[in-house]
């Protein structure tokens, strides 16, 4: 979310493909969209869409499955969606959700010409793709990221931190440093 505050965390949300894939009428068929795309024309093109383009399959409902929900909230908030990859913004923790994007999100910075090799940690918490785990999983990462606030020194409790956030929500996490 750009530039939005959330339980006291400057919050951004960016897209590490080479475009956004919304779900589709069928897991093989997304919804594609270019990064360009505003959030309302995403909304708009879904909603025209809405179960009545799909009457050979269970019926779908983007309403339903909260994607409609989702855009709504993402068009209050910002235009369009932002790719990492075009982002030079610099972050002291970026939080991915899959292990797919975390390598993206290594990779990219390790591209990148080190300027002035202040550290950002990356870490992984692989979160299945629907509104239940989602709203888990904002709740855990949450919980890290005030653990990672309070750390007096994060670069010496990062590893204590996460092995006790792995053994408390039975979940691994993937963790890297890299360098601006």
């Amino acid at each position: 979310m750009c530039g939005s505050s959330k339980k006291g965390f400057q919050v951004r949300s960016f897209g590490s493909g080479n475009q956004v894939k919304l779900p589709g009428p069928s897991p093989d068929r997304p919804n594609v969209y270019d990064f360009g795309t505003t959030y309302d024309q995403m909304y708009t093109d879904l909603k025209n869409k809405d179960c009545s383009l799909y009457p050979s399959i269970p019926p779908l409902s983007y309403t339903q499955n909260g994607i409609l929900h989702m855009l709504d909230r993402n068009r209050r908030i910002k235009a369009h969606p932002e790719r990492f990859q075009a982002c030079a913004d610099r972050f002291d923790v970026i939080f991915t959700a899959e292990e797919r994007v975390f390598d993206q999100v290594v990779e990219e910075l390790q591209s990148r010409e080190p300027v002035d090799n202040t550290p950002v940690h990356i870490i992984n918490v692989d979160i299945q793709d629907n509104h239940e785990e989602a709203t888990i999983g904002a709740i855990m990462i949450y919980e890290l990221a005030r653990r990672i606030q309070d750390s007096d020194d994060l670069d010496n409790d990062i590893d204590d931190i996460l092995q006790e956030f792995e053994a408390r929500n039975n979940r691994s996490v993937l963790h890297a440093i890299q360098f601006y």
